[in-house]
């Protein structure tokens, strides 16, 4: 993530947290914690529970309603003090239907009343929590359903999509649009017949979507939703409780709830898992975040005179690294993958938090499901107060060893460097970058051939495992790749520029690490040249399913391009040792041109030995194949994981903009 927003002017911390003369994390150190799994709101046969963690506050009590929202309070519950810094109350009736909130009192103050932290459901605008019934949300057959079983997260290949993006264009054919439920509709087509919705991500062959926010977050009014606000929810207000807005009733908690776990399921019944993406590096708002007005202060880092910290570029950053935060985190995340059955989880500005904290997440989740995987941006928007030692970054990947990074290595190398638009890079015609993209296709492991002094981004391997990388060109941030290459290539024919693309695609594909791709660069679509869309109109981020019928040949391309890498070990190499050991560059010496042999049935692979060589350049380039009998898998421009013919070696022509790729069989 790059600055999305910039939300409120940063505010001067209040004096009921610290002084000038005290440091705050002094302070914070002394308060008790909690980690039972009570927190906020517990329903049995003895009636309705609550507990609030407030350990400064001089009071607090529940409010509580009959509607979610534009209601006088019904009832007032004073809390009484418990254990672990916790406020208690209970009533002896099973209070569902019924919506409630908490309020301290803080430094002789009310303050605003607010859902609490762990607020698990809610109504309009997440302003009031719900009582519910959880388990009356479950849809048919819940207690079955589960993801796909993955080896390696290497063996997955990302789809990341916006819920709106992916079904709100008329031409979806999809009733539901923007919704959750858009993604349990069988049988959705284009006005040319081709098919969309969920039945285009099988035919893809992807085998995770990676969704962006689909937690409760501030931007989008859920009581006017025929405004068509747009967000992509990176501005959290309830962190454990699904969008209302994704939701075709955002008044009913139990509708949002139970809408978003049929998504899952239909995902899950059709071979696809559901990767969540999550924020809890900062919140929408300061001082009025639920976290202020419950312990205030406490769960944000500040500046020394105390103004919010902002690592995230929107106003505030999180304390990942006190225990009542940290737990925070990694407790949301277990519930997500309990009550949800959510597969994998990408942790946005993820170096804002602690490694400690990511290796606790990571390993509660594993626990959980050994085929969840977690990764995220190893990287800040700003600088933070947390030491750079103690930071989740990309640099520091090897003391995570059950998470992975994004590698801009691989991403600024093979399209040009995200900053300026008009920048090439190796898939278009810009040399000097070979060695960068070689530390992409070696998944920033230590490789003998690879000289990571002339690296760009990077100068040392920084991942243990290529199972730490994810390798991408081109996500939601930024200008999307279709876009990229027309700022870049502005001379060149559309023809052109989808060969640079399915080039840049291939070299993600092929190369070692995960591959993860954007919704809707298949079928080349574009953003209108907008890099940070997120909160232009639909015009703007809408996928145009007509584009399947025009770019078939595109969508064929990635979807041979996604076959070929699951049918094939050698390119999901698990190990460092196993790169070093079957990965082989070739010595060339012509810019824009790399080759090199994944070796020996590498990782069990069924072909001996695979070929590949790209060439960026805008020429033609000739290369020398050892002879044999070799199946031609991808060849100027086309590609077919069964092969498009035979080829005996020897001298041959690698066409501008593209790939060769030969196997070599028993």
């Amino acid at each position: 993530m790059h600055q999305r927003s910039i939300y409120l002017t940063m505010l001067a911390l209040s004096a009921s947290v610290a002084t000038k003369a005290e440091n705050p994390d002094a302070v914070f150190q002394t308060y008790p914690t909690y980690s039972g799994e009570d927190l906020e709101l517990t329903v049995d046969s003895k009636g309705t529970h609550w507990r609030l963690w407030s350990p400064k506050a001089q009071a607090a009590r529940v409010i509580l309603y009959d509607s979610d929202r534009n209601t006088q309070a019904v009832d007032t519950i004073d809390m009484t003090r418990g254990e672990g810094g916790t406020w208690v109350a209970a009533v002896p009736r099973q209070l569902y239907g019924s919506f409630y909130t908490f309020s301290i009192l803080d430094n002789g103050k009310w303050l605003d009343e607010t859902p609490g932290v762990w607020a698990k459901a809610v109504g309009t605008n997440g302003h009031r929590a719900a009582v519910i019934d959880f388990a009356a949300t479950d849809p048919e057959g819940w207690e079955s359903d589960k993801g796909p079983a993955i080896a390696h997260i290497n063996d997955a290949v990302i789809y990341e999509m916006h819920h709106r993006d992916f079904s709100v264009d008329p031409s979806s054919g999809i009733v539901n649009k923007g919704k959750f439920l858009a993604l349990t509709e069988p049988s959705t087509t284009s006005p040319d017949g081709e098919a969309t919705g969920i039945d285009h991500l099988k035919e893809l062959g992807i085998t995770h979507v990676h969704i962006l926010p689909s937690y409760d977050y501030n931007s989008v009014d859920e009581a006017n939703l025929p405004s068509n606000q747009y967000n992509w929810g990176y501005d959290p207000y309830n962190y454990n409780a699904p969008e209302g807005s994704y939701s075709t009733n955002p008044a009913d908690p139990s509708a949002r709830i139970r809408e978003m776990k049929e998504m899952v399921k239909s995902l899950h019944d059709n071979g696809i898992g559901v990767i969540m993406d999550v924020v809890y590096n900062h919140t929408a708002d300061n001082d009025n975040s639920n976290f202020s007005l419950t312990a205030p202060g406490y769960y944000y880092r500040h500046r020394p005179d105390g103004s919010y910290s902002d690592a995230s570029g929107c106003g505030n950053e999180t304390a990942s690294d006190r225990r009542q935060m940290r737990d925070f985190i990694v407790n949301s995340v277990k519930y997500w993958a309990k009550e949800y059955h959510i597969d994998g989880f990408r942790f946005d500005l993820m170096a804002i938090h602690d490694i400690e904290t990511m290796n606790e997440v990571a390993a509660a989740l594993k626990e959980i499901n050994p085929d969840i995987f977690v990764y995220g941006e190893g990287w800040t928007a700003g600088d933070s107060p947390l030491p750079v030692s103690q930071r989740a970054l990309k640099e520091n990947v090897s003391k995570m060893p059950q998470v992975a990074v994004f590698s801009d290595d691989i991403r600024d190398a093979v399209k040009g460097h995200y900053t300026d638009a008009s920048d090439r890079g190796f898939a278009t015609g810009k040399p000097g970058l070979e060695e960068t993209v070689k530390i992409g296709i070696v998944g920033a492991t230590a490789h003998p051939q690879v000289d990571y002094s002339k690296g760009n981004n990077s100068k040392f391997a920084y991942a243990s495992v290529p199972t730490q990388i994810i390798n991408y060109v081109s996500c939601h941030d930024d200008l999307m790749l279709t876009d990229k290459l027309r700022k870049s290539m502005p001379d060149a024919s559309e023809a052109d520029r989808q060969r640079a693309a399915r080039l840049a695609q291939t070299i993600v594909f092929t190369s070692q690490g995960t591959p993860f791709m954007f919704a809707g660069e298949e079928i080349f679509r574009d953003k209108k040249g907008v890099h940070n869309s997120y909160k232009s109109p639909d015009s703007i981020n809408a996928i145009d399913w007509n584009l399947k019928h025009v770019n078939r040949e595109q969508f064929d391309y990635y979807r041979e391009l996604i076959k070929l890498r699951k049918e094939h070990p050698a390119f999901r190499m698990a190990t460092a040792d196993q790169v070093a050991r079957h990965l082989k560059f070739d010595n060339v010496k012509e810019p824009n041109l790399i080759s090199y042999s994944l070796k020996d049935h590498a990782n069990g692979d069924q072909w001996k030995e695979i070929k590949v060589v790209f060439n960026g350049a805008d020429e033609a380039r000739e290369v020398k194949i050892p002879r044999g009998k070799w199946l031609v898998i991808a060849d100027d421009g086309h590609i077919s994981a069964s092969g498009l013919g035979e080829s005996k070696g020897g001298r041959m022509t690698v066409a501008p903009r593209s790939a060769l790729i030969l196997a070599l069989p028993q």
